[in-house]
């Protein structure tokens, strides 16, 4: 097809902006080069309008159509950030950044909006207007919502959003996707555990609160397989054990656990919440100590809206040939913020036979660029054609 033909040709230009910017990874919101990249390109390429720091270090840019009859407004959305990961990649383009690499792709995500930024911009073959939203912080789970709490979509009257990630195992420039629930919501959690701490020779004088955290621990996980409908998915992990003392001889006196749980319902949610309250307290009064629970909600569920997610999986079967149906992921999105502002639809691009993501030896298949570039440009075109 035309607009994939283009991209084609255009992919060692847009390769290197990719390499470039994985070269010089940058965290959470600390995304200040890589932001300054995004907004001088977008100026290059002619947006109507380019605005910088929107939710502390967010990038949006404006590209109105040749007409505006319709009055409808796409935005479109690529995150920024990389992760505090030691690289191993062994590409020529590694990481400069000690401790810091793109392990999950973003900039490739990056690369692909810039590549049909200038498409769109240069052709303008659609009737209406593009906001493209660049975000830091999608791996702090937390830069969407800062994009969002700014009336981003309001203020340039959103209608629909629409956002893409690569998938590892998947072909190269395959998409998959699903509607409704489609990644978890992403909780946190800590549970303090108190006893009375002593001597490791004399634990009959103590509140052993290495004993109530293991027994919580093992309690907790009765939640999911007793207390959960099966049909719904949940997870509940303990990934964390700190008993703030390292001696060989010490029963300690508190004990600090942390973990994460992952739902797509929030029916299950709840249901999780409520139990470990219920299930941390008594299991430590059960021993003679005491457990408090502080329970974090961060990532909702990533939910994909039917009528957005059919015409996403059209433009990704013209694009590609075909379009599969995505698994429901344990993992967590923050594009679920834009999600509730807006309909919209969230989908997988195939990265190939590569490492899986958040892995040390991981790098975005620049293969998978076109693919990318022609579905967010199609999608565009067709859902707002010109007048």
């Amino acid at each position: 097809m035309p607009v994939k033909n283009q991209f084609a040709a255009l992919l060692p230009e847009i390769t290197a902006w990719r390499r470039d910017i994985h070269t010089h990874p940058e965290i959470g919101f600390e995304t200040h080069r890589t932001a300054g990249i995004v907004a001088e390109k977008l100026r290059g390429f002619g947006c109507d309008e380019v605005i910088e720091g929107v939710g502390q270090t967010g990038v949006i840019g404006v590209i109105k159509g040749r007409t505006d009859t319709s009055g409808k407004v796409i935005a479109l959305r690529a995150d920024m950030d990389a992760l505090p990961i030691l690289e191993a990649s062994g590409v020529a383009h590694t990481s400069g950044t000690d401790g810091a690499m793109h392990a999950c792709g973003h900039d490739g995500h990056t690369s692909i909006l810039l590549g049909a930024a200038a498409y769109l911009a240069d052709t303008r073959n659609f009737d209406g207007t593009v906001v493209l939203l660049f975000q830091p912080a999608e791996e702090l789970g937390t830069g969407a919502k800062a994009m969002m709490d700014e009336g981003v979509m309001d203020r340039f009257g959103v209608d629909e959003v629409y956002g893409l990630h690569n998938t590892p195992g998947l072909p190269v420039g395959q998409f998959a996707i699903r509607s409704g629930p489609m990644l978890a919501a992403t909780d946190e959690f800590f549970i303090d555990v108190t006893g009375r701490g002593g001597h490791a020779a004399k634990p009959h004088e103590t509140v052993d609160s290495t004993i109530i955290a293991s027994h919580i621990i093992l309690a907790l996980q009765t939640i999911i397989s007793r207390n959960a409908n099966p049909i719904l998915q949940g997870v509940l992990s303990v990934t964390s054990v700190d008993t703030a003392t390292h001696a060989f001889n010490v029963i300690p006196q508190t004990v600090k656990l942390r973990g994460t749980v992952r739902t797509h319902s929030p029916e299950l949610q709840d249901l999780i919440e409520a139990r470990m309250g219920e299930v941390i307290t008594k299991t430590a009064e059960a021993f003679g100590g005491k457990a408090e629970l502080t329970y974090h909600r961060y990532v909702p569920v990533t939910i994909n809206a039917p009528d957005q997610t059919e015409f996403a999986a059209e433009i990704a079967t013209s694009v590609s040939g075909g379009c599969g149906e995505a698994p429901l992921i344990m993992g967590g999105e923050d594009f679920s913020y834009m999600l509730m502002e807006r309909p919209g639809a969230f989908i997988f691009l195939g990265n190939g036979d590569t490492a899986g993501l958040h892995h040390p030896a991981y790098d975005f298949n620049d293969e998978a660029i076109p693919a990318g570039c022609s579905w967010f440009s199609e999608l565009v075109e067709r859902r707002m054609p010109a007048a």
